[in-house]
């Protein structure tokens, strides 16, 4: 799809999208995070200095520069990656259990408000120009964001939602919690499909979705 709206332009400025869309993407994920933990009463990420679009205060050394970096220089043929994670006071938040849940589902609804918007800007955009591809690179990458975050996997935000069926089970949310991240990178090495059929493969049909057809 972005190789067909790129049009003569070429790789430079199919890299510049993806650069800028992750920024966006990853930038308003974390900060959407902060201002729903401080609408349902926690205000550290506030006081941490954190509500705020400033890139600097939300860069990861490895996810936000070296692990996109390599996989664009590779030509891995995805690029992901993530910011530094906003901080949350849970023991501060209104709505009992379902406070970290809502705290959770705010980035990744930010990320489909964001990919909504952009492809059906898509439709509008001038052919022949770069908004289009700009657009749609805004949106896949929003859209890959948001879906892959939802995985019920520790520490992805999907991982809360999983919480609510196991309250009564403190013991497997602990084991979780310690060893969740193992479980996702034993997930995406050793089932090379996982992340085509349940995030790249949804997230590029809800883009073309919204962008009416436009790119088959």
């Amino acid at each position: 799809m972005l190789q067909a709206l790129a049009g003569p332009a070429g790789g430079g400025l199919e890299t510049g999208a993806v650069v800028l869309g992750l920024a966006i993407a990853i930038i308003l994920h974390e900060v959407a995070h902060g201002f729903a933990a401080l609408y349902l009463g926690d205000a550290t990420a506030k006081y941490a200095g954190r509500l705020t679009l400033n890139p600097v205060k939300h860069v990861d050394l490895w996810g936000t520069i070296l692990v996109p970096l390599f996989l664009l220089l590779t030509q891995s043929g995805f690029v992901f990656g993530w910011a530094k994670p906003v901080p949350v006071d849970y023991r501060n938040l209104r709505g009992g259990k379902w406070g970290p849940v809502l705290v959770a589902l705010a980035g990744p609804a930010t990320n489909f408000v964001i990919l909504a918007v952009s492809a059906s800007l898509v439709r509008l955009a001038p052919a022949g120009t770069a908004l289009p591809l700009l657009l749609a690179t805004v949106a896949l990458i929003n859209g890959v964001l948001m879906l892959f975050n939802l995985l019920p996997i520790p520490p992805l935000d999907g991982s809360k939602i999983l919480y609510l069926f196991l309250e009564r089970r403190p013991d497997i949310i602990q084991a979780l919690e310690r060893y969740g991240l193992v479980i996702l990178l034993a997930v995406l090495l050793l089932l090379p499909g996982f992340l085509s059929g349940f995030v790249f493969g949804p997230a590029f049909n809800l883009v073309n979705f919204f962008m009416g057809g436009l790119i088959i």
